[in-house]
């Protein structure tokens, strides 16, 4: 029964986080389409509002359900798998006033927190933005009462739910706008409207499945004191909620600062506008890139938590080595096949080359903020969430910082290159804790060997990009796209050749790749 038990649990852990890649694949995606509707300004709108909007969702999806589904488990523990109807509205209640407090907060500061954007126009897109907070009772509850029961199925498909529903809406209403002719400030009522319509979504989902699943025992002990469900809530909740926003964050002090420093730069409004949006082209770009180099990685390999730190030492070290080589060889990869095909890239996505050396820089991210994240997610295994979720706030300020110094000097560049510097500071943090820990254990890789790959990956790009491209009278759409997707695919390929033929994994490591026929026939021959 046990040994089912955990199946069952592993089974759903994997489902959850394969419908967080896909819905991460999805956040990142529409917005390529989203740019190409509105152009650069009504891209830099949506832009503006969509921080906002993602912190609904990070504390909706992450925060507030692992407080939960942690009070659920040990609750659990104690009253023979089920918990009263009273614990459930207890905790519901909780969350309510704490985001009604956020919607009200965000609904009567717009009007200042737009003029702080520098513009005005913005204040009724935020103002919908703020119902959306309203949501978040209802869904974090459901979510975290299925986790702590280890019922991941409705959790992962919710997600998918919500995401799909924005995605629809907010192209839809976009295509919608640009056709009628309306102000470009309609996309970004238009978002607000499309998280509002996902949020409902996915409460309707999640309250169909709650209502069959019988997991609440109905009575009035409420097995929780209010000062427990508020602290366990609100601390821990709150704690997880920023451990995971850390590129939203940066895209927030981006939305405040980017603009305003860009006319410092000497742009008019209307220009520096335009300049943020193509600024924020790279945005989903990183995104996809990040949860390539940290999700994927950490998926890999099997999760150990802290108790097994203490009675499995090596084998502990050794997933820790494991995982920090393949983030760092699969978002090294993106981010340095995507700097090298930039310039055709920017064309295939976002029909301009406009911004590129910007982009560029910012695509450095890609191995930073997947490092980060790598390391943070090993550092709460052991208990760390804390110092990780401060380093991510003390990353924040030196953003902020960065921005004000760098963007007025140098433009979307100065702003590239902050963003980039911040993730660096908080990876270098987060290592800097890990290897206290582990007493510099952490980094174990053949560097130049890994560097050897890399370079062939650049350089078979480089060359087809060179010498190849100019012979191919590539002018429509379609052949960039063609163009790319081709060279990406023989590129990555050069470099997973030259990785497994250099012998930069371990046999252990070499195990936990697919298509393991392959990779030893290549490692043999």
């Amino acid at each position: 029964m046990k040994e089912n038990t955990t199946k069952d649990f592993f089974q759903g852990a994997m489902l959850l986080t394969l419908a967080g890649l896909v819905s991460k694949v999805l956040s990142a995606g529409y917005r390529i389409p989203l740019q190409n509707i509105t152009g650069d300004i009504g891209f830099y709108i949506y832009q503006q509002v969509y921080p906002f909007l993602g912190i609904t969702m990070i504390l909706a999806l992450y925060g507030f359900p692992s407080a939960i589904s942690k009070m659920v488990a040990e609750k659990n523990a104690q009253s023979n798998n089920r918990v009263s109807s009273a614990f459930f509205y207890r905790i519901l209640f909780v969350i309510f006033l704490f985001s009604s407090f956020l919607a009200a907060g965000l609904f009567l500061l717009a009007p200042f927190i737009a003029q702080l954007m520098g513009d005005e126009e913005l204040t009724l897109s935020l103002q919908i933005a703020a119902f959306v907070f309203l949501f978040i009772p209802f869904v974090s509850s459901y979510r975290g009462f299925f986790q702590g029961f280890h019922y991941m199925q409705p959790t992962a498909f919710s997600q998918i739910v919500d995401q799909l529903i924005r995605v629809s809406v907010i192209i839809g209403l976009s295509i919608y706008v640009m056709k009628t002719g309306n102000s470009l400030y309609q996309i970004g009522v238009g978002g607000s409207v499309a998280s509002l319509l996902g949020a409902l979504g996915a409460t309707v989902f999640l309250y169909f499945s709650f209502k069959q699943s019988s997991l609440l025992r109905h009575n009035n002990v409420p097995m929780i004191s209010w000062r427990e469900a508020f602290r366990g809530i609100l601390i821990f909740g709150l704690v997880m909620t920023i451990n995971h926003m850390l590129l939203l964050l940066f895209q927030l002090v981006d939305a405040f600062t980017l603009v305003a420093g860009l006319e410092q730069h000497g742009y008019q409004l209307q220009q520096a506008k335009m300049w943020k949006g193509i600024f924020d082209r790279g945005q989903p770009l990183i995104q996809l890139g990040v949860v390539l180099g940290s999700s994927l990685a950490l998926a890999l390999l099997p999760t150990i938590n802290s108790q097994q730190f203490k009675n499995q030492y090596q084998l502990f070290i050794n997933y820790i080595q494991g995982t920090w080589k393949f983030s760092l060889y699969i978002s090294s990869a993106a981010a340095s096949g995507l700097i090298t095909i930039f310039p055709y890239a920017n064309q295939l996505l976002f029909t301009s080359t406009i911004g590129t050396t910007t982009l560029q820089i910012l695509a450095i991210t890609i191995v930073f903020a997947g490092l980060s994240i790598t390391t943070a997610s090993i550092l709460q295994g052991l208990g760390y969430m804390y110092r990780t979720a401060l380093f991510v706030l003390v990353g924040v300020i030196v953003k902020l910082l960065l921005n004000l110094w760098l963007v007025p000097l140098f433009g979307t560049i100065g702003g590239a290159m902050a963003t980039a510097g911040s993730a660096l500071f908080v990876l270098l943090c987060n290592v800097g804790q890990l290897s206290f820990i582990l007493r510099g254990k952490v980094i174990q890789i053949p560097w130049i060997r890994f560097i050897v790959s890399l370079t062939g990956l650049v350089a078979v790009v480089a060359f087809i990009n060179q010498f190849i491209f100019p012979l191919l009278h590539v002018h429509s759409r379609w052949g960039y796209c063609f163009y790319v997707v081709v060279t990406i695919m023989i590129g990555a390929s050069i470099y997973f050749l030259l990785l497994i033929k250099l012998r930069t994994f371990t046999k252990e490591e070499l195990e936990f790749l697919p298509f393991q026929k392959v990779i030893k026939y290549i490692a043999g021959g």
